[in-house]
This record gives C-alpha cells, sequence and structure tokens, in this order.
C-alpha cells in the first residue's frame, strides 16, 4: 500500500503549502479536506455503503454512498471522481457531479486519531444499479439501495449501525422531499 499524503489547511480551509502523511495529519489533528457524494437513483432511493470491519474509524458502519480524503495535490471534483472509480467502479464525469456545499466538521477519535476535516458534499444522481458497481473490499463490505422514506426512517430514529451526518441529512431532505416523499 502507498503513503497517504494530505494537503494541510488551515481553519479556514485554505491550503498552507505543507503536506503530511495521513497517519500525522490524524494523529496531530491538522486540518484537510475529503469529499462525500451521496448517490440517488431515479426512484430517490439512496445508495448507503457498509464499511468494511478492518477501518480504523467507524468499522461496519453504514455511511455516504462514496466518501474520501483528497490526497496532496487534488482538487475536489478530481477527488471525488477518483474515489468513485476506487471506492464502486463508477465511472462518471464532471458534470454529472452536483457540488452542494463545504461542511466544517471536527472528531475526535481517540486522543492519537482526530479527525478535522473540511468535507464538499456532492450529489450523483444515477440510473445504474447494483449490478453495474463492484465495490472495493478492502474499504466496503457491502452496498445497496435504500428507499427513500425507509431512509428518512433510518435517520429520524438514529438506526444504530448509521453513521449520524445531522447537517448533510438535513441538506438531503431539503433537495429530495418535494420529489421522493409524497
Amino acid at each position: 500500500m502507498s503513503l497517504e499524503y494530505f494537503d494541510i489547511l488551515d481553519e479556514e480551509g485554505n491550503k498552507t503549502g505543507k503536506i503530511k502523511l495521513r497517519k500525522e495529519v490524524h494523529r496531530d489533528g491538522d486540518w484537510h479536506k475529503a469529499v462525500h457524494i451521496w448517490i440517488i437513483n431515479d426512484k430517490g432511493d439512496i445508495l448507503l455503503q457498509r464499511r468494511c470491519a478492518t477501518k480504523d474509524s467507524n468499522p461496519n458502519m453504514l455511511d455516504i454512498s462514496s466518501a474520501g480524503h483528497l490526497s496532496a495535490g487534488d482538487d475536489s471534483l478530481s477527488g471525488a471522481i477518483r474515489e468513485l472509480k476506487e471506492e464502486l467502479n463508477l465511472d462518471v464525469k464532471p458534470n454529472e457531479l452536483k457540488f452542494i456545499k463545504t461542511i466544517k466538521r471536527s472528531t475526535k477519535y481517540t486522543e492519537t486519531f482526530i479527525n478535522n476535516e473540511f468535507d464538499d458534499m456532492y450529489i450523483l444522481r444515477t440510473d445504474k444499479g447494483i449490478d453495474d458497481m463492484k465495490y472495493q473490499e478492502e474499504e466496503i463490505s457491502e452496498i445497496f439501495f435504500v428507499p427513500y422514506k425507509k431512509f428518512k426512517e433510518m435517520v429520524k430514529t438514529k438506526q444504530s449501525d448509521l453513521l449520524i451526518h445531522e447537517e448533510e441529512f438535513k441538506i438531503l431532505f431539503n433537495l429530495f422531499d418535494n420529489e421522493f416523499d409524497c
């Protein structure tokens, strides 16, 4: 496995010109960038992934359709396209992804694992099904579509195996309630 380097950001999300190894970034709590891509199909089903058991954060939890850190030198859109290819074997064009907003978040998992990041949220609307995807087994143990109303219920009840992304859930519901929650 190759070493992962991240661009270090300041508290406003600007590149500082420094890069560090992934493990050092999380150890030191440096600000960095990630992408979150929510995939929704024409019926309003949301694609969820189950993180594999060997992940260093939130193993076995249901999470965003596709997500990942930006490598040093990456721009957000290229990083999102790369993550979709790596994690789900999806080839997408830049115009297929809709940028929604950047969310600043900070999570301290342990004394030596601090995740301070700026997450660029994207939406990918697709007609592709599960059979059109092949997930990266080192990262993901399963993928599946959840009907929109069921997804909303999972969020409302804070289903125990669902990672909670409050701000992103609110955005998704604002975007799609009129279309799919009839």
